[in-house]
């Protein structure tokens, strides 16, 4: 058995350094590497409002050194402890030790990895990562309380808010876990049938209802003339259990996270027919969730949540941290995965069942800026499918979930580049869509549910 055939023998190797990833000699080390540098971030802040101007910035610093300039500065303005309360944040976690749920696929890369990894011992969190069996379950644990925020495809706090599927219960999202990292992928029986036109009568499967996956592959297949309602069969499968009932023929074949459709790969029943991104290159998949009621009575651990995931999506960004992630998320109580399956997704290089291996470096990618029209948009396929009755407002809805301005803030203090607008157009398989324009959009249609 090769190292990579055994998902346990990353966790022997981690243990063999002296941090939490095994890529650090101390956990000091380990520290000092993956935390956001909030000194940095202060300093250049202090610098930009002393001096506003680029030019006058730069000719300042190159006469008298940066060194130099920052201890003047320092005179006047109390640079380090700014730095301490701007790391530590508005105050005291209300509660240290907190629970969040997830699903095992690769889409929670942040949430997973910040335990391993040390982004919440950092941040003074003691978070139990919860591995569960399916969105379902995310979903009711979530709103019972036994867990403090979780892992939830991006449309289920939309769904939530609105009551659709469950009682109204107000959630947000003041992060998306990840963008794009989703593929279909069919049978082996399928491989010379390829023009979705053809694949009337077939088995598909989604994880969720309130899914992007439900959404981009209904939107696929309605491009291609195939009704989603009646040409097909859509069955809502958990994404534990799709690699096993493609095996199994119960299925043709799914739209589901990279890592799924990379272990049927890997085991030989399946094969990539499409990458998400090529149905809409950037989309959200995955958010980071949490209830109104759970932001407004904990506010301090809250936040000191969002800075860990904030700091791991930052970290995970990176293209040459990705093989280390990959084996820090492989092990049992995390993603129970092959290391060289995840190393396949996360980095890009990938075989495709076919004979081929193919290099996407955007296959996944890791942006948490919880952008509004991705809201906007999600409403627009809720209703088109009929999950929505009646009308809906699309920009109150999508601001009041999507906390896109408070993503901007956070942002900045943690040392990321955030967009400077909350809204954007983007295209799906050649579409453009305009978020002020979303009941247009949504006539545009030629197949979708009766009203």
């Amino acid at each position: 058995m090769s190292t990579f055939d055994n998902p346990f023998d990353a966790t022997r190797r981690l243990s063999r350094r002296g941090c939490s990833c095994g890529e650090h000699e101390s956990q000091a080390d380990h520290d000092a590497e993956h935390s956001v540098d909030y000194g940095r971030v202060v300093e250049g802040a202090v610098m930009r409002a002393v001096f506003p101007k680029d030019a006058e910035r730069r000719n300042f610093l190159r006469a008298v050194g940066a060194s130099t300039a920052l201890a003047a500065i320092s005179q006047i303005f109390p640079v380090a402890t700014a730095t301490e309360v701007f790391a530590q944040g508005s105050g005291t976690p209300e509660k240290t030790k907190l629970k969040v749920g997830f699903i095992p696929i690769t889409c929670a890369t942040p949430i997973i990895m910040a335990d391993p990894m040390g982004f919440y011992r950092k941040q003074g969190l003691d978070v139990d990562v919860v591995k569960t069996a399916g969105w379902a379950i995310i979903r009711d644990k979530t709103v019972n309380k036994e867990y403090d925020a979780a892992h939830m495809l991006a449309p289920m706090p939309l769904a939530l808010t609105l009551g659709l599927g469950s009682n109204p219960v107000p959630f947000v999202v003041p992060a998306i876990e990840n963008i794009n990292g989703q593929g279909i992928t069919l049978a082996m029986k399928h491989k010379d049938n390829r023009d979705p036109k053809n694949w009337k009568g077939m088995k598909l499967a989604i994880p969720f209802d309130y899914s992007n996956h439900n959404y981009l592959l209904r939107y696929y297949l309605a491009e291609h003339g195939i009704d989603p309602d009646t040409d097909v069969q859509l069955r809502t499968v958990p994404p534990p259990e799709m690699v096993a009932n493609l095996r199994a023929d119960n299925i043709d074949g799914f739209l589901a996270p990279d890592n799924i459709c990379q272990r049927a790969i890997y085991d030989g029943v399946g094969f990539m027919h499409i990458l998400s991104k090529e149905i809409w290159d950037g989309h959200p998949c995955c958010s980071f969730a949490a209830s109104q009621e759970f932001v407004t009575s904990a506010p301090n651990s809250f936040a000191a949540l969002l800075r860990a995931i904030l700091d791991a999506t930052a970290y995970a960004s990176k293209p040459e941290n990705r093989k280390g992630i990959a084996e820090a998320i492989a092990p049992a109580n995390y993603l129970n995965a092959p290391p060289i399956v995840l190393e396949q997704v996360l980095t890009g290089t990938y075989a495709d069942g076919l004979g081929n291996i193919k290099k996407d470096a955007k296959r996944v990618d890791f942006d948490p800026f919880p952008w509004s029209s991705f809201a906007v948009w999600t409403l627009t396929q809720m209703k088109r499918w009929g999950q929505i009755k009646g009308d809906v407002d699309y920009k109150k809805v999508a601001e009041q979930v999507y906390l896109a301005t408070d993503a901007q803030k956070l942002m900045s203090q943690a040392g990321l580049t955030a967009p400077t607008a909350t809204s954007k157009t983007f295209v799906v398989m050649g579409k453009t869509f305009d978020p002020a324009k979303p009941e247009e959009y949504l006539a545009s249609f030629k197949i979708k549910r009766a009203s």
